[in-house]
This record gives C-alpha cells, structure tokens and sequence, in this order.
C-alpha cells in the first residue's frame, strides 16, 4: 500500500481512540461516514471494490488534515462479500492501527430491474442477496474476534425502509429485511461480551444509487426523480448522505453504550405518514 492510501488528522472528537471498518467507502453513506469518523477522531479502514473512489475518499479525508504526522485512514481494494476481503480488512485495522473497535457495514446495491419485483431474474436475485447480506455476514463475522478482543465494540448495519414497507423490489427488501433480522441474532448473542449491534434504515436519500447518476441519467432527470421521492415524504425533501452518517456516528459512539438490536430509521417521517 502505497502512501497515497494512507492520510492523516487530528484525533479529537466522539470517536477518539476508535478504529473502524467502512464497507462500501468509495461513495454515498459510506464515503460520508469515513469522512464523519475521521472528523471526530476515528482510525478508519475504507474497504471497497471502487479503487479510485476508495482512494479519493482517503485523500478527501487527508486534505482536511490537522496534520499531527500520523496516518489514521487506510484503503483496501475488494470485494467485501468475499471472506478473504473481509478478513484482510480486520487484519489492516489491526496490524495498522493495534485493534478494531467498530465495524460499519453499508456497502449494497438497488435492484434496478424494470420487471415486477416478484419475477425479479434469478441472477438479479442471487447478486442483491450476495452484495446486500452476505457482505455483512462475511465481514461481522471476520471482525467479531477482534472486537471482542478489543473488550467490546459496535456493529452497524445499513438496512432500509424497504424492509417494512413495499419500496425498492422483492429482492432488494428481502436483503435488508435479512439485515434487521441477523443483527437482532448477533445484538443477543455478543451482549455478554460487550458488542453492540445496531441498523439505520435509510428512506429516500440523495445517493449515486439513488438518483439514478449510475443508471447514467443527466441531472435534470436526477433532480425530477428526486423531487418526485419528496412528494411522498412528510418532510417534503430526500435526506442527505450527512443524515445517514450522523446516526452511524451515535451508534459507534459511546452515547450509545446501552442500545443494542435496535434500527434507527431515518426517512423524514416516510413510515408514519
């Protein structure tokens, strides 16, 4: 790993003294909650299939170095399904950094199919349930030893709304319905051991995924897509990366000390309207 995949800032803030993992940090929440963890004093390791977007995020937290000269962000190139991938980015935390204290796992995909959700190709299938699921089982279960070694830590999960309401396609709801249900499994079982598990569910948010910007769609029909979302929202706008982000940070910060198996949804009030 070169130097360009490391940056430095200063560590002061609500995650002084944490290191943490950041699946799917080239882009959206996951880029945004890099950034907000190193902010507020985090190691963070950035662990995506996007080499450049990866890599940018580490330089977009080095150019607000406070510049203390020591190296608090790492990138690592992969596929976080893979458990190789996983196992390598636990191994960089704590090879690079002494521990690891916090696992954050965002990284997913939509279902993007124009065919009713319920006929959704089965290869469409098998990949959302791949990306979406099997990353957060691959990479949970390569970083519980090491938080329990540590003397305890969090998980956080990006789920969605979609898995309580009929948003997003069979397929794509399924993976995050999955998502609540296996972290309500791991929040009993690591209790004891003093490892939190916890979900945000987002509702419709500014995203690359989102907008349809990786669909290729120009701006204006970004910004139409968008504002029909807001239409259905009670707060009459999409959320923002940044909100996504900040209830990441309450889950991995020690104010959260005593919230495990809980989902914080965060949709402008999408659920109850």
């Amino acid at each position: 790993m070169s130097e360009r995949g490391a940056s430095r800032v200063s560590r002061r803030g609500r995650l002084e003294g944490k290191v943490a993992i950041v699946t799917g940090g080239a882009s959206g929440f996951g880029r945004a909650t890099a950034l907000r963890f190193a902010a507020e004093g985090a190691r963070v390791v950035i662990g995506d299939l996007d080499e450049a977007g990866g890599r940018e995020t580490v330089d977009r937290i080095a150019a607000s170095a406070a510049g203390d000269g020591e190296p608090v962000a790492r990138f690592v190139p992969g596929d976080v399904t893979d458990p190789a991938v996983a196992a390598r980015l636990v191994e960089t935390a704590v090879d690079r950094f002494g521990t690891l204290t916090t696992l954050v796992n965002n990284a997913g995909i939509a279902q993007g199919t124009p065919r009713d959700t319920w006929d959704v190709d089965p290869e469409v299938w098998d990949r959302l349930l791949r990306v979406n699921l099997r990353s957060v089982y691959a990479c949970s279960r390569a970083a519980i030893p090491a938080l329990v070694e540590a003397g305890g830590g969090s998980i956080v999960s990006v789920a969605s709304i979609a898995a309580s309401v009929c948003i997003g396609g069979t397929a794509y709801a399924a993976s995050k319905g999955a998502i609540l249900s296996y972290t309500r499994h791991l929040a009993r079982e690591l209790a004891a051991r003093g490892v939190r598990a916890n979900c945000v569910s987002p509702g419709f948010m500014r995203t690359p995924m989102s907008t349809g910007e990786r669909d290729g769609l120009d701006e204006a029909a970004q910004e139409a897509r968008l504002a029909e979302f807001a239409q259905g929202v009670p707060m009459r706008r999409v959320g923002s990366v940044d909100d996504i982000a900040n209830a990441i940070l309450f889950f991995a910060s020690d104010e959260s000390g005593y919230v495990t198996g809980q989902e914080l949804v965060v949709d402008g009030g999408y659920l109850v309207r």
